[in-house]
């Protein structure tokens, strides 16, 4: 089978891997991915008759909308895949959208996102659930790594190999040397807000846990679902050369980003999902920046394109 040849995905002679995380780095994804993962199971009995509210639930919501959308619309169909082009404000917005769910700053994530396209099911994708073979045992491993055992790899995806047109740009690259500074805020800003509106530490200290820790836990097992899920479980209607498949109950969750047969058929598509019902929440916010004019060049479906690479 043949896949859309995507430019993004890098290229050459360049090594895939640039080298090793430090001992710092190696800890900090420890912290930011296993403290809201801890939160999250906590979430049940710390909610059992008390320690949430409306206030809680509303700045949950709406920061898993500000960052989950910063990474589908900013990161990955913008960064990853030049599915439009956005005008500088709109750019360096997104980006900062996009690092306030602790998922790495924007340079890295592209680099890794572009080395599973180039790789996508085979040896050198960094999050495939196919490496170990196809026993029950062996899926049930790849099913982990995809999932988030993959993030516990200290190896580091070469970004001038993956990544040069993000390396070479000042904005993109501020906002990645400012990353720890939008973790910070991701976690701050909903204390802060929780705290004003009741006027109570408690306050605070609940939309920190709720709206802060279990919404970045949250969104990571969702956005860490595509490449899991995504890659075992559903349809494909579309032509592509690895398994990426669409999984319906996740399309609202993730913003359209499980409609990823289409998406792995078609990567610098600006919709994922083109079939009739198919919910895709970040199309649509692409589709509204290109109204105001603040998005330009949008690579929208076509149904001649669509039949091209529809499965035979």
């Amino acid at each position: 089978m043949t896949t859309t040849a995507d430019p993004k995905v890098g290229g050459g002679s360049k090594p895939i891997i640039e080298g090793r995380r430090n001992l710092a780095t190696r800890i900090a994804v420890y912290i930011f991915i296993l403290v809201p993962f801890a939160a999250l199971i906590a979430a049940v009995p710390f909610a059992w008759g008390w320690g949430l509210g409306w206030v809680d639930v509303i700045l949950a919501v709406f920061f898993f909308y500000l960052s989950g959308l910063g990474v589908t619309v900013g990161y990955h169909r913008l960064f990853t895949h030049g599915s439009f082009k956005a005008n500088r404000p709109l750019k360096i917005t997104l980006a900062v959208m996009g690092s306030m769910a602790v998922q790495s700053p924007p340079i890295t994530w592209v680099a890794d996102h572009r080395r599973h396209h180039a790789f996508s099911d085979r040896e050198g994708d960094p999050h495939s659930p196919w490496l170990f073979g196809t026993s029950p045992m062996a899926l049930a491993r790849g099913f982990w790594h995809a999932h988030m055992g993959w993030i516990f790899d200290h190896d580091v995806t070469n970004k001038e190999r993956f990544a040069p047109d993000l390396m070479a740009d000042k904005d993109i690259v501020a906002v990645n040397r400012l990353f720890v500074v939008f973790t910070g805020l991701t976690l701050v800003m909903p204390a802060v807000l929780g705290g004003l509106i009741t006027w109570s530490w408690w306050g605070a200290l609940t939309a920190f846990f709720w709206a802060g820790l279990v919404r970045i836990a949250i969104l990571h097992h969702v956005t860490w679902s595509t490449n899991s899920i995504c890659h075992m479980i559903g349809d494909r209607p579309f032509t592509s050369r690895d398994k990426a498949s669409n999984f319906w109950p996740l399309a609202i969750l993730s913003f359209g980003e499980s409609w990823h047969n289409l998406h792995h058929a078609d990567p610098t598509c600006a919709r994922h999902g083109v079939q009739r019902g198919q919910i895709d929440t970040s199309a649509r916010l692409i589709w509204i920046f290109e109204k105001l004019g603040w998005a330009t060049d949008v690579r929208w479906p076509t149904e001649a394109r669509l039949a091209k690479i529809a499965a035979k």
